[in-house]
């Protein structure tokens, strides 16, 4: 029988805080899950993926937990967990003190316009509690900040009554209309079930018997049955963590950052984006064209950054050119990162996600023209050979099949089947591993951050232990370890990689 729909407002709690600061143990100790799932994650105690929970308050209030990982090199996960979430819950290690992803996952937060959240000093049996309080102070001055022991469950109940306060101003999403937008961050199959994604629903409500919509493939789906924290109900509302069986499409053609929503919606992919940008303090600012990497709701697109006023950018008007499509609407929020080194260094609100392409508002005094920048190329449009390779390579996950066993299931040439490639890599649903091989995108990340985690753990990775640990071929383990090297990730020593220094 379906749990009645809560009278309180939907809210989502999202972790935040470096490495190793105690966000697992404090999650385990005021909801009783261990949200670390993979093998590699529960035997080094190092988060590599997004985490759930549902936490009951003092209040009856219950709040959705996303616990993200907090190393520099999961970031992208992190913003990916953080965009739906409502308040935060930062954990500052009394042994460590503010860290260095301490600052950036603030600066996301503050990107995502996430102003509300309590401070947790973890480990106070360990360090001074009230240094790294001091610290916290004067990094979010005003924020609640309880001092805690996981390890020996103290100050769980004032933590409680903090979150409790603080999610108590909070009008969350569920006030506002609109048709369903649930940004997708997992994707997998149950046996007698089926299909099953889950993500946080950021506008409207979902039920059981709807028609919905995947952005930006366009495909469609019935919605079979609806869960909130693995309890049935009727429809779930926006500001939920929601999981949605679906029938009439497979697990392996959904996957993070997708977009499910209502069939008529006034949603669509775009590659043009119109936003108000801000960048951080400290960061340079963005000259005309500058490459960056726009985040936004659970997908990731790199772009050309074009300043409409001058032609560098700190705070003001941009329009962004993507390479690969978002779905946003106006009033949306976006996250800036740099591609190297990777750091967050801005956000922004998107004021028109569907401009027509302009160059700045402002053009500079004759005697400063300079001779005319090329136009940033278009993306070329995806055909249905191209969108059905883009099917293969993410249904054959982490063993794709070869550009030549590409080119005889779509019946191409190997000339056109290059093309198509090509065009997919462009629109970031490829990417080109080796001569003959080519991956999805969203299985060839959580491979990478896989292999990341086996060098944290072991100091180095090898094509025998890549192998084993990810159940896959030497072929596959050698090409994606050779991938790595090349995106310097890691690099070869002798027989294994290891990590390269930031």
């Amino acid at each position: 029988m379906a749990t009645p729909r809560p009278s309180y407002t939907p809210l989502t709690l999202g972790t935040a805080g470096h490495i190793d600061h105690g966000k697992i143990a404090l999650v385990n100790a005021l909801t009783g899950k261990n949200t670390d799932r993979l093998p590699e994650e529960r035997s080094r105690g190092i988060s590599i993926e997004l985490g759930y929970a549902p936490l009951t308050m003092p209040s009856g209030r219950r709040l959705s937990v996303v616990d993200v990982p907090g190393h520099e090199r999961f970031v992208r996960t992190m913003v990916a967990g953080a965009s739906g979430i409502d308040l935060y819950l930062l954990c500052v290690a009394a042994d460590d003190g503010v860290m260095p992803q301490t600052r950036e996952h603030l600066a996301v937060l503050h990107g995502l316009g996430v102003e509300t959240g309590v401070v947790a000093i973890t480990k106070s049996d360990l360090g001074e509690a009230e240094l790294a309080a001091e610290e916290v102070a004067e990094l979010v001055p005003g924020v609640e900040v309880v001092t805690v022991s996981a390890h020996a469950r103290t100050g769980l109940d004032e933590l409680l009554a903090a979150l409790d306060r603080a999610a108590a101003g909070l009008s969350g999403r569920a006030t506002s209309d609109g048709a369903a937008r649930l940004h997708l961050d997992r994707s997998f199959t149950l046996r007698g079930i089926g299909t099953v994604v889950t993500g946080t629903l950021w506008s409207g409500s979902i039920g059981q018997g709807d028609t919905v919509r995947v952005l930006p493939r366009g495909l469609e789906a019935r919605v079979r049955s609806v869960q909130v924290h693995d309890q049935p109900v009727e429809r779930a509302d926006a500001g939920q963590r929601v999981a949605l069986n679906l029938v009439g499409l497979g697990w392996r053609e959904l996957g993070r950052g997708d977009v499910i929503s209502t069939p008529g919606a006034d949603l669509e992919p775009t590659y043009l984006i119109d936003a108000a940008l801000t960048l951080e303090p400290g960061a340079r600012p963005l000259r005309r064209g500058a490459r960056v990497h726009v985040h936004h709701g659970t997908r990731e697109a790199p772009a050309r950054v074009v300043p409409l006023e001058g032609d560098e950018l700190a705070a003001g008007l941009a329009q962004l050119r993507l390479e690969a499509p978002l779905v946003p609407a106006a009033g949306d929020r976006l996250i800036l990162r740099q591609l190297a080194p990777p750091d967050t260094i801005g956000g922004g609100v998107v004021v028109d996600p569907h401009p027509r392409k302009h160059s700045r508002v402002e053009e500079p005094a004759p005697a400063e023209v300079a001779a005319p920048e090329p136009a940033a190329r278009e993306p070329e449009p995806l055909d249905e050979p191209a969108l059905r390779m883009a099917a293969l390579l993410r249904a054959d996950g982490r063993a794709p099949r070869t550009d030549n066993e590409l080119a005889e299931e779509t019946g191409l040439s190997p000339r056109e089947t290059a093309d198509r490639l090509r065009r997919l890599v462009s629109a970031g649903q490829a990417v080109r591993v080796a001569k003959n091989l080519h991956f999805h995108p969203e299985p060839l990340a959580e491979l990478a951050e896989r292999v990341v985690a086996i060098c944290t753990r072991d100091g180095e990775a090898t094509i025998a232990s890549v192998r084993d640990e990810l159940g896959t071929s030497r072929k596959y383990a050698q090409a994606l370890l050779e991938h790595l090297d090349a995106e310097k990730v890691t690099r070869r020593l002798g027989d294994a990689h290891v990590l390269r220094r930031r």
